[in-house]
């Protein structure tokens, strides 16, 4: 286990070097009500008086009742402000406009809430000279489990490094409520998804092969193959350079 005591230090400079560096005067996340939104949320208020998280439902029920209500008792714990925008109105415009112009796959479709989302927070972000703080794991990172351009966004991320089961142990430490703690993982994407359903291995098995290459077969199977295929997420956009 971490020296979290020492790693919450080691983050909050990393944070205000990162204000620093940039001129900002604030940080703006966006708050799920999961748990490494809450990690970021609690690391950007212990580095920055003016942090603030937005929490954006959008049209899963999930989003409007358990995510919300959790969201909002980190947000109370710690003292971070906090707005809701209701991005359900935008996600069926969005749908209907390019409905007329192609057939949208499942997985588009259920990446176009992280995509607003992402849109939402640079533009208040911008708007308030803030950085928007970045809420992905280590372990969504290898998996692929992100949006690209959405969840995948951000100006800095003070959890990159952390596995699913270090967050959760990090959250101990810093005395989160334990509601997100213990809830299931879990995007929001559609009614009934989890992240662990979702993917078809738990998090507790992802984070052990990361971290010491040992899984049994069929959950190495299905890490492997995810990481290969979202290789493309983790590097940067391809840029002709000429010969």
């Amino acid at each position: 286990m971490r020296d979290y005591a020492a790693e919450t230090e080691k983050r909050i400079q990393f944070i205000r070097q990162a204000l620093a560096d940039a001129h900002a005067d604030g940080i703006l996340f966006g708050n799920s009500g999961g748990k490494d939104s809450a990690l970021v949320g609690i690391l950007c208020k212990l580095a920055c008086e003016n942090t603030e998280g937005i929490i954006m439902p959008c049209s899963s029920k999930r989003n409007f009742t358990i995510d919300k209500d959790d969201g909002m008792e980190v947000a109370n714990q710690f003292g971070i402000k906090t707005r809701v925008l209701d991005l359900t109105a935008q996600k069926e415009l969005a749908m209907e406009n390019l409905s007329a112009i192609a057939d949208l796959s499942d997985a588009a479709i259920a990446n176009i809430a992280p995509r607003l989302r992402m849109i939402s927070l640079y533009a208040v972000a911008a708007s308030e000279n803030r950085l928007v703080a970045g809420t992905g794991n280590a372990s969504e990172f290898y998996m692929g489990y992100f949006t690209k351009w959405g969840d995948g966004a951000y100006d800095l991320n003070p959890i990159a490094d952390l596995t699913a089961t270090e967050i959760f142990e990090f959250l101990r430490y810093l005395k989160a409520p334990e509601a997100v703690i213990t809830k299931a993982p879990s995007a929001g994407l559609f009614e009934g998804q989890t992240d662990e359903e979702d993917m078809g291995v738990t998090y507790a098995a992802i984070d052990k092969y990361i971290t010491t290459g040992q899984a049994n077969e069929k959950d190495k199977a299905i890490i492997d193959r995810y990481h290969a295929r979202s290789d493309h997420k983790r590097r940067d956009p391809l840029r002709y350079k000429g010969e």
